[in-house]
């Protein structure tokens, strides 16, 4: 049986669920920092601060709390891109729906917990430890395609 990307494929529904989830997730930062950056006055363009005021380069500085919110986003792009993408490619692996769904469930419970460590900040090694277990996850799926996979 061709496994597909379909609605019919348990374990494609699955990882739909859990990458929307986590794509969600990643998408939420932006706003966020924007917000932030409106609400605090700090811009890094003088374009941006010529909206909301008359001195736009009194208001191009740095802020510790958007630049760690920046770092957590950019944390977010190297790891829940390749998750899209190799957890998609796992799919195709015909998995069980149990092993699909821990290694997704997994991967997106590590990413929420790295969030939350990397913005209030929790004491390291959680953040750490949080990127690596996803990291370990994504790899985990990797590796199941390279096995499958033909060269």
């Amino acid at each position: 049986m061709a496994v597909t990307f379909s609605l019919d494929n348990e374990v494609f529904r699955v990882y739909l669920a859990y990458a929307g989830l986590v794509a969600f997730k990643m998408l939420i930062l932006s706003p966020l920092i924007s917000t932030t950056r409106v609400s605090k006055r700090i811009y890094e363009n003088p374009e941006d601060s010529e909206l909301n005021s008359p001195e736009p380069n009194k208001y191009v500085r740095k802020d510790p709390w958007i630049e760690r919110m920046r770092r957590c986003h950019l944390n977010d792009l190297e790891n829940i891109v390749p998750f899209l993408i190799v957890g998609l490619l796992y799919v195709l692996t015909g998995p069980s729906v149990d092993a699909a769904t821990w290694h997704f469930r997994i991967f997106v419970v590590s990413r929420c917990i790295h969030t939350i460590a990397y913005l209030l900040p929790l004491p390291q090694p959680t953040r750490f430890l949080m990127m690596y277990v996803g990291w370990f996850t994504t790899a985990s799926m990797a590796v199941q395609c390279l096995k499958i996979g033909q060269f």
